[in-house]
């Protein structure tokens, strides 16, 4: 039996047949489960869901002669551990260090990606050095150098998307808790996953219409190109290896090369296609403008049977369900971007505003916390649509370049 209640009913062992709202309310892979996990619960309550859909026939009802929007507990299951996470540092500060880092890394990129072209090996402390510098500017603010990496211009993308993902893929390594030593391979992963398109032809990389089938078949080739490329380094790992052959399968055996299900995709290649689809479908392309940074978090939540589901969310807690970088309304009519994320809700990030939607006008400048609870975000806006230009100087404080960011 389905009924319906307000999300202050909501008890552990019910199942959630469905959330009224967006997904963006929630920002819960799923809309049917059953609340079986305390976090689940608080995070549910601290949504902008007002009324929750529950399945009495899968899980539990209201208990009888409950009053209407009556409290609930949610049970603690540990003490609150002290932090041991450093402070950030100044976003600003680390957006003009994480410019630097992605220059030196870009070139480091070329030099390398032209050797292993050229037969070559790679060289192993140079590249550690570059994974090293991406990683520490993770360690400083997470949201800095992958929001900066997203700028690069379409003619630098092939090594410029190498240092995004590199960043994505730490700091998605660092949010699922796995070791050092991880962060930092997976870190080498995510540099290399795309090498194989070193021998793709670029009359096909940057064609601006559609792909015929014998060349969309070319460029499925780059996986395998990648890993024969990588096979002349013998200190490279099967985990690199492993993400370069397989970071497009897909979870419902629809992906390439080879078609595997979601049980056969190791967790770095499920990361590292995760990774590589957000910063292509954020990125300028010859053929195809990126999508805002809110939208294709939106978009990629809606493609299911694409991304494995722990993976998709640990992503979208690195990044925020509004990454920063995104164009947002607010409620009281004020368009702004993302410029900062709150560390305890992906509800409430740190906007600046500057923009009136109800009078089309400027308006002074102000930076809002929405974790206030003052304002909230109404929606997604596109830069496009308004005819924003220099959008990027907002949230980064670095002046529109001539060229490139990372020359």
């Amino acid at each position: 039996m389905l009924k319906r209640i307000p999300a202050s009913q909501v008890r552990l062992g019910m199942y959630v047949h469905k959330m009224e709202g967006a997904w963006t309310d929630h920002g819960f892979w799923k809309s049917s489960f059953l609340l079986t996990r305390p976090q689940d619960l608080q995070r549910l309550r601290q949504s902008r869901v007002q009324n929750v859909w529950i399945n009495t026939a899968k899980g539990a009802d209201v208990p009888s002669g409950e009053q209407p929007d009556s409290p609930a507990v949610v049970p603690k299951t540990t003490a609150p551990a002290r932090s041991v996470v450093p402070p950030r540092a100044d976003m600003k500060a680390e957006v003009v260090r994480a410019a630097k880092v992605c220059a030196v890394a870009k070139g480091a990129v070329v030099e390398m990606f032209s050797d292993l072209r050229m037969g070559g090996a790679i060289e192993p402390t140079r590249v550690a050095s570059v994974v090293e510098e991406i990683s520490q500017s993770i360690m400083r603010h997470p949201h800095a150098l992958i929001s900066l990496a997203r700028l690069k211009q379409a003619d630098e993308y092939t090594y410029m998307h190498s240092v995004a993902v590199s960043g994505l893929m730490i700091a998605l390594a660092r949010q699922l808790g796995l070791a050092p030593e991880l962060v930092q391979e997976a870190g080498l992963a995510g540099l290399f996953h795309d090498v194989g398109k070193m021998v793709i032809p670029e009359g096909i990389l940057s064609k601006t219409g559609k792909l015929t089938e014998a060349e969309f078949d070319i460029v499925r080739s780059h996986p395998q190109e990648g890993v024969n490329l990588l096979r002349n380094s013998a200190h490279i790992s099967e985990m690199v290896l492993d993400v370069c052959l397989h970071h497009h399968e897909k979870c419902n055996g629809e992906g390439y090369p080879h078609g595997l299900h979601q049980h056969q995709i190791s967790l770095f290649a499920q990361m590292g296609a995760v990774c590589d689809v957000y910063d292509a479908v954020t990125s300028e392309r010859p053929y195809k403008q990126g999508w805002g940074p809110a939208d294709a978090i939106q978009k990629m939540a809606e493609w299911k049977g694409h991304f494995d589901e722990r993976v998709f969310q640990a992503f979208v807690r690195c990044v925020g369900i509004y990454p920063v970088g995104a164009l947002v309304r607010l409620e009281s009519g004020r368009i702004g971007v993302v410029i900062e994320q709150n560390q305890k809700s992906l509800l409430t990030p740190v906007v600046k505003v500057f923009f009136s939607a109800r009078s089309r006008l400027p308006i002074v400048q102000a930076v809002v916390n929405l974790a206030d609870r003052r304002d909230k975000i109404v929606g997604r806006e596109n830069v496009e649509d308004w005819g924003f230009k220099q959008i990027d100087e907002l949230w980064s404080g670095l002046p529109e370049p001539k060229g490139s960011y990372f020359s």
